[in-house]
């Protein structure tokens, strides 16, 4: 039996979410606010009643009385886990369901390429968790509340213990603090760099490919607590689809500013960027770099590319005829850089789910290239190690069909003393080897000077 109540609404969110943030499994989908207004929903929960991690062609699934593991397809299982759909809300984004991270490299199990990149992370290719319930915080209408639909027996007994935690807002401790230990580290020279440029331009001269997303990986040594992180990270570099997860294998740390998935009430919106200048604390020169992106041939050619393969990606589960592209080549500005965003939308046929969408679109195709599975063929064999949770999928999928997920860039991962942080772009015929090797430092150059002190 579904159960909901109103709580106090607390303008930052961070600071409820601090008290559970080292539960097991807990989970905080952060809309960017106070910092930014550009998001609107902050998702809190933990100790989901059910737990499902992916490594390699495994799934081992967790339950309350007891675990197995499954060879099945990892997305079909998420499918199961979620069970029967319940009604939605019209008020609520999320109503109970499906939390967590769908690491880039599950496009291993959804095509049929070589493995030759070497796998250097502990975390699960696929990191989700079934929770019954969760606190919502509407920031717009500035109203908080707990929902729970009843599945897990724990939710009614917990309950009163729930409402409690998330009705004080606590001062944010501010003794938890970070440091980098040591410099940070790119597992690609600007020699080896330039040397995968040029191997991917010889990819799109012979025909292979028009565009792939090419990435280096950051890496340092990390002291202290990531969660301080994140709250460091939310203040300098606020974004609406940000998320702290707090895995037993490590901590996900996104700072993301873009939407992959969306789904509500059958309403598909997918909004996938592509271009970037960086911001200037010079007026003139920001809106300089404004126009010059508005006005770039190449950089509204590399969106179509990608508007492109997302509308076909998307005529999988959606309707005939209802795909529509209602913004192209819109600017949208964060804190240190610019990007080009197109806005897609559909509508879901009757016979599909919103995980049926997931799987039939993903990786999303902003950070692979085109056409897809050639360009992830390529970024295999030139990026010197598995991607991990960069550039897959964090968010949400709910017991009522809907769904809300990001595209995992910005994104930091810290496990057992060390963090890294990955950032891309994507090269097309006309790249500058140049220009791309700095855009990925401009792409990076909140959480580098984060981490950088």
């Amino acid at each position: 039996m579904p159960l909901i109540q109103d709580l106090p609404y607390f303008q930052d969110s961070a600071r409820i979410f601090e008290a559970v943030a080292d539960k097991p499994w807990s989970v905080f989908l952060d809309s960017g606010r106070p910092f930014s207004r550009q998001g609107r929903f902050d998702i809190i929960a933990f100790d989901p009643y059910m737990t499902l991690e992916t490594r390699g062609n495994d799934t081992e699934l967790v339950y309350r009385d007891g675990q197995t593991t499954s060879a099945l397809d990892p997305f079909s299982l998420v499918q199961q886990a979620l069970g029967e759909v319940v009604p939605s809300d019209p008020c609520l984004p999320f109503v109970g369901g499906a939390l967590g991270f769908f690491g880039y490299d599950l496009a291993h199990r959804l095509e049929d390429f070589a493995s030759t990149a070497p796998v250097e992370s502990a975390l699960p290719d696929m990191a989700v968790g079934v929770y019954d319930w969760a606190l919502v915080v509407d920031h717009d209408s500035r109203k908080s509340c707990l929902v729970g639909q009843g599945r897990d027996d724990r939710t009614a007994a917990n309950w009163d213990t729930l409402v409690e935690i998330f009705s004080s807002e606590p001062a944010l401790n501010e003794s938890l603090a970070f440091s980098c230990m040591g410099a940070v580290e790119s597992n690609l020279s600007k020699a080896q760099y330039t040397e995968a440029f040029n191997a991917i331009q010889r990819y799109i001269r012979d025909g292979d490919c028009y565009q792939v997303n090419f990435s280096q990986r950051f890496s340092a040594g990390f002291d202290g607590h990531p969660w301080a992180a994140f709250k460091a990270m939310r203040k300098t570099n606020p974004a609406p689809f940000s998320a702290y997860i707090n895995n037993p294998a490590g901590q996900v740390l996104s700072s993301s500013p873009e939407r992959f998935l969306q789904v509500r009430e059958g309403r598909v919106e997918t909004k996938p960027i592509k271009g970037t200048r960086p911001r200037s604390t010079n007026p003139v020169t920001d809106a300089r770099a404004i126009r010059d992106l508005q006005q770039s041939v190449k950089d509204r050619a590399e969106n179509l590319m990608i508007v492109d393969l997302l509308r076909n990606d998307l005529g999988k589960s959606c309707v005939p005829g209802s795909i529509h592209v209602p913004k192209l080549f819109e600017v949208e500005s964060f804190a240190t850089v610019h990007h080009l965003v197109s806005t897609i939308s559909g509508e879901l046929t009757a016979d599909k789910t919103s995980v049926d969408l997931l799987r039939g679109a993903f990786p999303g195709g902003s950070i692979t290239g085109a056409p897809k599975l050639r360009a992830m063929e390529i970024i295999e064999e030139l990026e010197p190690s598995r991607r991990g949770v960069y550039c897959g999928s964090i968010g949400y999928i709910g017991f009522d069909g809907s769904m809300d997920t990001n595209i995992a860039i910005r994104t930091l991962v810290h496990q057992k003393g060390q963090v890294t942080y990955s950032a891309g772009g994507g090269i097309v015929a006309d790249s500058d080897c140049e220009a791309e090797y700095q855009e990925t430092f401009d792409k990076a150059r909140a959480v580098l000077d984060l981490l950088q002190g």
